[in-house]
Parts: structure tokens; sequence; C-alpha cells
């Protein structure tokens, strides 16, 4: 699913959950493709990013990711001065697949 601003009662693919200082939570849903790339990219700048050492991408709900927004998310983590751990929860296999073809396996740890 993309978001459509013509259509607000869409939600967005992706949000921020929760977020403690410690630990922030991205929450995941329906369809991440090319036309979501720029809302992903826009809230993984989120300043209540910054601090969290430990990040959980809750992906139970996600259909459906590409590889660009997985390289997004890979290339967030990897640039990060201090790079936060990183668990990826709930992703079903089409979506593992696209995390691991982008290389998101190398720096994330994978649950359920």
């Amino acid at each position: 699913m993309t978001v459509d601003p013509h259509r607000p009662d869409l939600s967005p693919p992706v949000r921020i959950a929760q977020t403690d200082g410690r630990q922030a939570v991205l929450a995941f849903s329906g369809h991440l493709d090319a036309g979501a790339l720029r809302l992903l990219e826009e809230l993984l700048l989120d300043h209540r990013l910054r601090q969290p050492g430990t990040w959980i991408l809750e992906m139970s709900d996600l259909e459906h990711i590409d590889l660009a927004c997985a390289y997004a998310l890979l290339r967030t983590v990897t640039r990060a001065p201090e790079p936060a751990a990183v668990t990826v929860r709930g992703a079903r296999p089409a979506v593992h697949r696209t995390l691991r073809h982008a290389g998101l396996d190398t720096v994330a740890a994978f649950e359920g």
C-alpha cells in the first residue's frame, strides 16, 4: 500500500510505533514499494530514531517490500555513527527473501 495524499484514510505502510530512548519499534504493513520510498526515507531520519540502541522492525503485517525500500533500511542501519542493534520480527517468506537479497541479514537478526 502506498500513501495517497488524496485518500488520507489509508494508513502509511511504515510508522514509528514506539520509542523510549533505548528502543524503537517501527511497524510495517501492506505494501512498501517505490511509491512509499520517500516516506520511508523521511521516517528513517526522524530525530526519535537517533538515540535508541535497539530497533525492532515489526513486519508481520507487511505483505511486500521492494528492493529499493530494503536498501534504504540497510543504508540507514549501516551509515549510523553508532549502528543500532536491529531485529526483524514476523517477516513473511517473500519479505524475508527481499531483505536478505538487499543484505539486511548481515546486520539484523530475524525472529519468527
